[in-house]
């Protein structure tokens, strides 16, 4: 009769433990999934801020009398920000990413020529008295707006 209540405590001991090894397992799955989505949420905020920050940070460098001007390039909406030196740098989106083409003034390049920066799927630019807005589609479809009121604006052109 002995053995008989020790395999019970035996049984009942790998029973709780058993039980214990499934909430164990089902706490670390479930904070696995809120993790990958916090992740997610971090970087997608991440890339939102860097595009915005770039563009805004592009625009100070250039911020002077006619340095600043929104316009096309290749057929596509634009930011030009121009050099004193005569150089230009091209701001757009081109198959999915916001790229960037540091050129002289009268090189006639392609948009494939720009280098990569990071990945939007759309970029709008208006120029109004001295008010740049810029309207940036990520790849998720949302659009961030960023507004930058130029400094040197009275030569800026729209």
């Amino acid at each position: 009769m002995r053995r008989r209540g020790r395999h019970g405590e035996g049984l009942a001991a790998l029973v709780l433990f058993g039980i214990f090894a499934v909430c164990v397992l089902a706490v670390l799955l479930t904070g696995a999934g809120a993790y990958q989505r916090l992740t997610e949420r971090d970087r997608g905020a991440w890339e939102r801020q860097t595009r915005e920050q770039y563009i805004a940070a592009r625009v100070r460098q250039a911020d002077r009398a006619g340095g600043v001007t929104a316009g096309g390039f290749a057929g596509m909406p634009a930011l030009r920000l121009g050099e004193e030196s005569g150089y230009v740098t091209w701001v757009y989106c081109h198959e999915g990413w916001l790229m960037e083409l540091y050129t002289s003034g009268e090189a006639e390049l392609a948009p494939e020529d720009g280098t990569r920066l990071l990945e939007a799927a759309a970029l709008r630019v208006r120029l109004a008295d001295g008010l740049l807005e810029i309207g940036i589609t990520g790849p998720e479809g949302g659009e961030d707006r960023l507004y930058l009121a130029l400094r040197g604006g009275e030569g800026a052109a729209g």
